[in-house]
């Protein structure tokens, strides 16, 4: 018993483990709660596009000097308005627009980067994630960051429900349907900038799709599906850095595939729509 109080608690004798746990849960949780809104509206390609689109505001800020973060979330608060901008204004597809402006914002940063003679260790670290690695002032931004976020859903969530469903609608209702929609771009800009150094550019989007789709195959209605993805994306988090201290592997890498692992639990045996419920209790179709 001694033996396995030692095992569940040494991990939290680390003050660094401590600052990534409470940052890793505090970006998983708000992750899920906008990545909510992302499944319903069918722009997890989004989730993948801005997180590259931020790297070219990170490198800009990097060769200025300045904030990194900040640098970011510029870059992607006005990637996703322009997204949103240019496909209502032009004829050209949501995913179209989405495809041109993240991939010329991400190569704008591997330009500038390339222009350095220098070492950058730290935007590597934006890249591949550092949740091991953050201050406590980092983990006391984003945690301030992520609750703002929540503040402002919770304030704004029956503008933003109504956009989702039904545009078209809710513009006949008298709400500014493209306020509403420009503004849950920027959440999700901000969103994903704040999960940046917890698990890097390449793997943000997992905690932005993954817990939020795991929560849809158990949940039917928006604020349970919300609920549950947090907790999802939350216990990945814990979870995850469990598996990274024992097993001396990328904390970044656990967390997703934790976040993979409890997807493919739901797929299997959630309740009506888990492939193994459906065999076990749905009747076959008569040929």
């Amino acid at each position: 018993m001694a033996e396995f109080i030692d095992f569940l608690g040494d991990p939290w004798t680390l003050e660094f483990m401590r600052r990534g746990l409470i940052a890793a849960v505090a970006v998983s949780a708000i992750a899920a709660v906008i990545g909510s809104f992302v499944i319903l509206k069918g722009m997890a390609f989004i989730g993948d596009a801005l997180p590259h689109a931020s790297f070219g505001g990170i490198a800009v800020a990097f060769v200025l000097g300045g904030n990194l973060y900040l640098g970011g979330a510029i870059a992607a608060v006005l990637t996703a308005i322009l997204i949103g901008f240019i496909s209502r204004r032009a004829s050209i597809k949501y995913d179209t627009a989405i495809g041109i402006l993240f991939v010329g914002a991400f190569a704008a940063g591997i330009l500038i980067i390339s222009r350095q003679t220098n070492y950058t260790p730290d935007l590597f670290s934006f890249v591949f994630g550092n949740v091991l690695g953050i201050s406590w002032t980092d983990v006391w931004t984003t945690t301030i960051a992520a609750a703002v976020i929540l503040l402002l859903v919770v304030l704004f969530y029956k503008e933003i429900l109504f956009v989702a469903y039904d545009p078209s609608m809710a513009a006949a209702s008298g709400l500014p349907v493209a306020a509403a929609q420009y503004g849950l771009l920027a959440l999700i800009g901000v969103t994903t900038v704040i999960g940046l150094q917890t698990v890097g550019i390449v793997l943000v989007v997992a905690l932005l799709i993954t817990p939020a789709a795991t929560a849809q195959l158990l949940t039917r209605r928006l604020p349970p599906m919300m609920a549950v993805g947090a907790v999802v994306g939350a216990l990945s988090s814990f979870v995850g850095l469990y598996i990274a201290y024992y097993a001396n592997v990328s904390p970044s890498a656990a967390i997703v595939l934790t976040a993979t692992g409890f997807f493919f639990l739901a797929f299997l045996f959630a309740p009506r729509r888990g492939l193994l419920w459906q065999r076990r209790f749905v009747p076959a179709k008569p040929a």
